[in-house]
């Protein structure tokens, strides 16, 4: 299967578990191109073209020819020069590596990672919170990480890749999406009436199970095994941590328990200001869920010899 092939399925599939629906998604993608055709000048010349098809600006070829056929990949959680340099000493040894994947964003698709967060606004609606409000407190946030984001060397790990001739390709928001719907549907089927069900349901999943084995496992942040829990707010996908002034508005609306991949020290107090309870899954296990999720669709497609590291451990689930 062509590099090409292999992201168009994995943005396919990310398109497909987004919280906002593909309705919403084919909307967004449309104004998009009715803006672009109105871009002039350097505006135009410096557009990202994949952004017409590709609503994830966290997911993109960072390296490579599209065209060129893949057979296998070597997968972690972030991918950067020592990882890259050990992908291309592996290649010397004899192992067969066409793509290195990463999970967390490098290059131009770090550069504008933060714009994936719009999608928390749509959860936040559905959970009850204001529309505009949310995307008030959203778009503060949201400037916040650009301002952060826009100081790094966005294209250090690409340039490596380049050098060493690696196809290279990153996949967030995509598995983030998949990890969100999965633990979502978990939690809605399971109905859990304590802290401690929660904990329990996790621990079911075989990456909390792995990440257990390393002294990691889901943890209870705020509240006990015993709190009760009625309305639950999954915090698992959307580039980054959202607004930490979310979380009244939350409690007010019902949600009385947070199931969150990682929270800030800052989160976790607004948290017990407004009376939620706090279960961090773990982020790394959280990760290797999605990607796990999204390779699982992309062998569907095509017969694709994965290789871990870097914190992912494949786990193949029949469907």
């Amino acid at each position: 299967m062509k590099l090409e092939a292999i992201y168009r399925e994995i943005v396919k599939r990310g398109i497909e578990a987004d919280p906002r629906g593909e309705k919403e998604i084919d909307s967004m993608l449309n104004e998009r191109k009715k803006k672009f055709d109105r871009l002039e000048g350097w505006e135009r010349e410096f557009f990202d073209h994949d952004s017409l098809f590709n609503p994830f600006s966290d997911t993109r070829i960072l390296a490579g020819d599209k065209d060129n056929n893949i057979h296998s990949a070597i997968v972690g959680i972030d991918v950067e020069g020592p990882e890259l340099l050990l992908a291309d000493r592996l290649k010397e040894k004899g192992v067969k590596i066409d793509l290195v994947m990463s999970h967390h964003p490098e290059g131009k698709a770090y550069a504008q990672f933060y714009e994936v967060m719009d999608v928390q606004s749509d959860i936040f609606k559905q959970q009850g919170v204001n529309l505009s409000l949310a995307d008030s407190l959203l778009n503060e946030r949201k400037s916040e990480v650009e301002r952060r984001v826009s100081a790094a060397n966005h294209t250090r790990a690409v340039d490596i890749a380049k050098w060493l001739n690696l196809n290279f390709m990153c996949v967030h928001t995509p598995a983030d999406n998949l990890a969100y719907r999965y633990m979502e549907k978990l939690v809605k089927k399971a109905k859990p009436k304590r802290l401690r069900d929660i904990i329990e349901l996790l621990m079911n999943i075989p990456e909390y199970k792995e990440a257990a084995r390393n002294n990691n496992p889901p943890k209870i942040f705020v509240g006990s095994n015993k709190s009760r829990v009625s309305k639950v707010h999954i915090e698992f996908t959307g580039g980054t941590e959202g607004p930490k002034d979310i979380y009244d508005k939350l409690s007010a609306s019902g949600v009385d328990t947070i199931i969150a991949m990682h929270q800030s020290e800052e989160h976790v107090k607004q948290c017990k200001k407004a009376r939620i309870n706090v279960i961090v899954a773990s982020h790394i296990s959280s990760d290797t869920l999605g990607i796990n999720l999204m390779l699982d669709y992309v062998s569907l497609k095509t017969k694709l010899k994965v290789y871990e590291f870097s914190g992912f451990k494949r786990i193949s689930r029949k469907r």
